[in-house]
């Protein structure tokens, strides 16, 4: 059964994978693979997981994870550049290693920091780190977070990528029952040039969405 991708809004799309408890289906224009609504979990019980996470700025570990995002990132912000941690979760930590490093933060959680206003300013920077795989409408929430980058500004994504068939079939991160929408380096490609940034793949988990400065526009 052909659905709508949650990412483009594409209704080409085909099965992609069945496991024991979710279908899988992929679109045929951006590539996203997405799980069926009718097979997401709840509100509540989506928020049961999260609650389970326990991480927090004092955890090394969880910051030498963060890491993978904040080192290829840091380099390109000028200093003092502002920034919003979207999808903070119930410890939020990588605002707090952009705050040591000198650059006021903001952050946005739907479940545990649900305060919008944050949403309503602009950004040189966003990070959304381990969270657009979450989503369960990708599209809206990307064209909003572009929306809120300043020219010049950085969407720094992080997220394990589908590679192949194969590979998808063998995942662990597919066992996650709160992760529903799978990027591929094709999906970024593609979702670069739907809203206009330019991209850069440091590693395989990091995507870096650029927003160009035009002639005569302000970078603060």
């Amino acid at each position: 059964m052909m659905m709508v991708c949650p990412l483009c809004t594409s209704r080409q799309t085909l099965f992609y994978h069945h496991d024991t408890r979710r279908d899988y289906q992929q679109c045929q224009r951006c590539e996203m693979v997405f799980v069926p609504k009718a097979q997401r979990l709840s509100r509540e019980a989506e928020k049961a997981v999260y609650d389970r996470h326990d991480n927090a700025p004092g955890d090394a570990g969880y910051r030498r994870f963060l890491s993978r995002l904040f080192d290829p990132l840091q380099p390109h912000l000028a200093p003092g550049a502002r920034g919003l941690d979207f999808g903070a979760g119930p410890g939020p930590t990588l605002s707090v290693m952009f705050e040591e490093a000198g650059h006021p933060m903001a952050i946005y959680d739907p479940f545990y920091a649900p305060a919008t206003f944050p949403l309503e300013h602009c950004y040189n920077f966003i990070t959304a780190s381990e969270v657009v795989e979450h989503l369960f409408e990708p599209g809206r929430e990307f064209e909003r977070l572009a929306g809120m980058l300043l020219p010049g500004g950085w969407l720094a994504v992080m997220t394990k990528r589908v590679t192949s068939k194969e590979a998808f079939a063998r995942w662990h991160y597919i066992r996650d029952p709160t992760h529903v929408s799978f990027f591929s380096e094709a999906t970024f490609v593609w979702l670069a040039k739907h809203l206009q940034l330019s991209l850069t793949l440091p590693t395989d988990d990091v995507a870096l969405l650029h927003k160009p400065v035009l002639r005569g526009e302000e970078t603060d």
